[in-house]
């Protein structure tokens, strides 16, 4: 995919050669696609080949913009008078254009798209196609929303178009996500506008006017590379009352390590040594860095409810139980002494799961991850269905004839 030092809006009817530009927004396109494969969207980019280009799986396009809007601005407010400037979306509004210039793309609907029964690589559009690119787009949407939000940059609104893999057949963000893509708005205010609506905006085009547009998005390709990165630490550190429970503690560990998290692994018993248990909570209090607490534990579980009464951190119970006496070890875990608060979970990848959900409340890459593992099990399960009713329909067709 090869950018242009050009820079177009209403359709093409304004155009203006920009230098530098493609190298700008390939920049751009490249850090947004790295952020979103990262976190487990499906996407069609592969990787960055020069700093005008970018190396895409092969894909058949679909002809529709999925636009994704938090604040009512530009376009909407024409579409839908009476509403002001600043009303925000909750949930955050999907609305989706036919990309025809000739008819200046079109709002369609799901049931128009639905009907147009498009089929790119062998892959037909219907009612579960559909369904996946309206989800995909909400969040896509809200991973960068949450991204940018550590810049303290709202990002108003998004557009973005699928296509169909054409070796795996699979719907994947495709094209570009670059500055012509969003609206962004540092601190929330659109006088200080980053984005090409600046270029859209001009009365008149000078080369002045062209020069305060890049540096528009020179200020937004600096700043992208940055989505990349956390300044939030955190760890988790799991505790096993013997070496027995190895095996259920490596699981967690594994499980941490999808959503980047650090994970360490100590052998402690707050039965047969609480002052060893209360050293090693010390240590890792002391060195400031935000750490969850794991107590695994059978049998009787100690560990869990002394570490919790005696630390501000959270801890949670993953108790490995056994098929013999796990229906009455696990109250162990679960009825606590009042002031206690460590929950109980019987997963060891729910604990990690646990642990990065406390985490991605301040760092975006962890939290990318959790939003786009709901997304792919939603994807999974929609696609199931979708198997499953047309292998039902098979059947009943063999059985008519």
């Amino acid at each position: 995919m090869q950018s242009k030092d050009q820079i177009t809006a209403g359709n093409a009817a304004r155009k203006d050669r920009m230098e530098g530009k493609a190298a700008i927004s390939n920049t751009t396109t490249s850090c947004v696609f790295q952020l979103l494969q990262e976190a487990g969207i499906k996407t069609a980019f592969v990787r960055k080949q020069s700093d005008t280009a970018f190396i895409a799986a092969h894909c058949e396009m679909i002809p529709i913009e999925w636009v994704c809007r938090r604040i009512a601005t530009g376009s909407f407010l024409k579409r839908n008078p009476g509403v002001k400037e600043g009303y925000k979306f909750y949930p955050p509004k999907i609305e989706m254009f036919y990309k025809d210039d000739a008819n200046n793309d079109p709002q369609w609907s799901e049931e128009q798209l639905i009907e147009a029964k498009f089929s790119f690589a062998g892959l037909t559009i219907g009612k579960t196609e559909v369904d996946i690119m309206a989800r995909s787009t909400q969040a896509i949407f809200e991973i960068l929303e949450k991204s940018w939000q550590p810049q303290n940059c709202t990002l108003v609104d998004l557009k973005i178009e699928f296509g169909v893999n054409i070796l795996t057949k699979e719907i994947v963000l495709a094209d570009v996500i670059d500055n012509d893509s969003w609206r962004l708005w540092p601190s929330g205010d659109r006088s200080q506008q980053k984005d090409k609506q600046s270029y859209r905006d001009l009365k008149e085009v000078t080369p002045e006017a062209l020069q305060m547009v890049k540096r528009n998005f020179e200020w937004v390709a600096e700043r992208v590379e940055l989505l990349l990165k956390t300044k939030s630490q955190g760890r988790v550190v799991v505790l096993m009352g013997s070496t027995s429970d190895l095996g259920h503690c490596e699981k967690i560990k594994k499980a941490c390590a999808t959503f980047g998290i650090p994970c360490e692994l100590r052998v402690t018993s707050a039965h047969k040594g609480p002052d060893e248990t209360l050293r090693i909570k010390a240590e890792y209090e002391g060195d400031g860095i935000p750490t969850v607490f794991v107590a695994v534990a059978g049998r009787s579980n100690g560990l869990g409810p002394v570490m919790s009464g005696n630390t501000a951190y959270p801890v949670v119970n993953c108790p490995p139980l056994s098929s013999d006496w796990g229906a009455q070890d696990v109250w162990s875990s679960l009825r606590l002494p009042s002031g206690l608060g460590c929950p109980t979970t019987l997963s060891p990848e729910g604990a990690a799961q646990f642990a990065a959900q406390i985490f991605g409340l301040n760092n975006h890459l962890v939290w990318a991850k959790l939003r786009s593992n709901m997304l792919n099990t939603w994807i999974s399960l929609k696609q199931a269905d979708k198997k499953l009713r047309e292998c039902t329909l098979c059947h009943q067709q063999q059985e008519d004839t």
